[in-house]
C-alpha cells in the first residue's frame, strides 16, 4: 500500500489543503494528515478541534486518514511505513523553506521522498493566517474554508 503523509499545522483547514488532500487521495493508497504540534506557537483550535475539523471536512475521500503527532516527521514517517512526505506550494517563497525541510528529512533518513503539489488557482493565495486575520476582522470566509471550519472560528470568535 502507498502510503503519503502530509504534516502540517492546519490552523485552519482551508480550500487549499482540502484541494491538496483531495488530489493526493487519487495518487496514493493512503494519504495521512498529520496535524504537527508546534510548540513555538500557540493555536487558533486546539490539536484535538484541528484534527476533528480536517476529519469532517474531508470525510468525503477515500483513503484520508488524519491523526495528530510530536516530534521529527521522519520518525512518525517510519512508524506509519510512508512512501513518500506531501507538501503543498503556493509561491516561489515557499519553495525555498520546503526545499530546506526535504533536504533536511532526506539528511536525516535518505529513502525519504518528499513530493510537492500545489493547489488549485482558485486557492493557491490562501494561507491559516490570512484567513484567521480576514474572519478576525468579520470578513467573509465562504470562499476559503468548509462550513464547518466557518462555524468552528465563527464560534471561537463569538460571531
Amino acid at each position: 500500500m502507498k502510503t503519503a503523509i502530509y504534516p502540517g499545522s492546519f490552523d485552519p483547514v482551508h480550500n487549499g489543503h482540502l484541494d491538496v488532500i483531495a488530489r493526493a487521495s487519487k495518487l496514493w493508497d493512503r494519504v495521512i494528515v498529520a496535524v504537527a504540534l508546534n510548540h513555538e506557537k500557540e493555536g487558533f483550535f486546539t490539536m484535538e478541534e484541528r484534527v476533528d475539523l480536517i476529519e469532517k471536512a474531508s470525510c468525503h475521500l477515500e483513503g484520508v486518514q488524519v491523526t495528530a503527532f510530536e516530534g521529527l516527521l521522519v520518525d512518525y514517517v517510519k512508524e506509519v511505513e510512508a512512501n513518500a512526505v506531501l507538501r503543498g506550494l503556493r509561491a516561489v517563497s515557499d519553495f525555498e523553506y520546503e526545499f530546506q525541510m526535504a533536504l533536511m528529512n532526506r539528511s536525516l533518513d535518505e529513502t525519504l521522498e518528499t513530493v510537492f503539489l500545489m493547489p488549485s488557482q482558485e486557492s493557491i493565495y490562501l494561507s491559516s493566517r490570512i484567513v484567521k486575520e480576514v474572519a478576525a476582522f468579520g470578513g467573509d470566509i465562504d470562499r476559503f474554508v468548509p462550513l464547518v471550519v466557518k462555524q468552528a472560528m465563527a464560534q471561537k470568535l463569538k460571531r
